[in-house]
């Protein structure tokens, strides 16, 4: 971990903390909620030593790059904004580009908006969601699970961050990365704070308490408003991407998803998944991969196997 380096860049109006490693082609890797670069730590060491340059930026309201006050800097045009400006920082034409959790919604409409800067693409957990006229995401998940399901719970601005506040930050880093409930995940808010409250005492073989504290450690200074800032801006990341319905992810794709990860346990989403409307919207999607008895956090759970697919596919290119 110390062969890892740091440094800030300024990218698109904000400072940017960025991790890098190796020699070689590019690959950019974008995290998820509530996670930060270090959770790229295990890709970023293998690949690196199999002649790649690994890059793992803490995306905006996260880690040590700012936060953004406003929540309508947190679209999906904003985020893949930062990310077209890093490259840009760095370099580099073309990249090869891996996402999980909100990273590789990122990841999926950084290809819708500027295919010319990825070679190919490897997502993790999340497949490509189709933009619909006539309903956003989050309206569908409003009108299929209620106020309560967790992305509906997090939308009012101050009313979970005084949940975690009040279960500790370490509690709520343990229980969402330690989650291995395929089933939707609703809660009132005091059953928010209870299930908090309930983290598991004892962590995985694959994550440490010096993992736990690290993130923990961030997040107490940045504070979660940041991250949460994502789902909030949902809405207006559908008003704004109109112009891409319809649009198909075009690079070559590789996608590595458990089989108890609660985003592919949703009855329409296996059906797109298996029902050809996967492979219809990403027509070069050269494979999907599931692994199983793994959770959410695919890349930190199991590490060696999901660097080996990597690994395999961006040889290709």
């Amino acid at each position: 971990m110390e062969k890892i380096e740091h440094r800030n860049l300024k990218v698109n109006g904000i400072n940017m903390h960025v991790a890098e490693i190796g020699e070689g082609p590019v690959i950019l890797f974008l995290h998820g909620f509530p996670e930060l670069w270090y959770s790229w730590r295990h890709q970023m060491l293998y690949l690196s030593s199999k002649g790649f340059r690994a890059i793992a930026p803490d995306l905006k309201g996260y880690g040590d790059t700012d936060v953004s006050p406003s929540m309508s800097s947190y679209t999906y045009l904003h985020i893949v904004g930062d990310i077209i400006a890093l490259i840009d920082a760095l370099e580099v034409e073309k990249v090869l580009l891996v996402g999980h959790d909100w990273g590789a919604i990122i990841a999926w409409n950084f290809c819708l908006f500027r295919p010319d800067r990825v070679k190919a693409l490897v997502n993790l957990s999340v497949p490509f969601m189709p933009r619909l006229p006539s309903v956003s995401v989050l309206q569908g998940l409003r009108a299929a699970f209620g106020d309560d399901y967790y992305i509906c719970r997090f939308q009012e601005p101050g009313e979970v961050e005084g949940v975690f506040a009040s279960a500790g930050t370490g509690n709520v880093i343990r229980k969402f990365l330690c989650s291995h409930d395929p089933t939707p995940p609703i809660f009132s808010k005091e059953k928010l704070l209870d299930s908090l409250l309930q983290a598991p005492a004892e962590l995985p073989s694959w994550l440490t308490e010096e993992d736990v504290n690290y993130y923990a450690t961030k997040f107490d200074k940045t504070g979660f408003t940041g991250g949460l800032n994502y789902y909030r801006a949902m809405h207006m990341s559908w008003e704004l991407t109109a112009p891409w319905t319809g649009s198909k992810v075009l690079v070559p794709t590789l996608f590595i998803v458990g089989d108890q990860d609660l985003t592919i346990n949703f009855p329409s989403t296996k059906e797109y998944m298996t029902g050809g409307g996967f492979k219809k919207d990403v027509p070069n999607l050269q494979e999907v991969i599931v692994l199983e008895g793994v959770g959410h956090f695919i890349n930190q759970e199991k590490p060696d196997e999901v660097n080996n697919h990597i690994c395999e596919f961006f040889n290709k290119f």
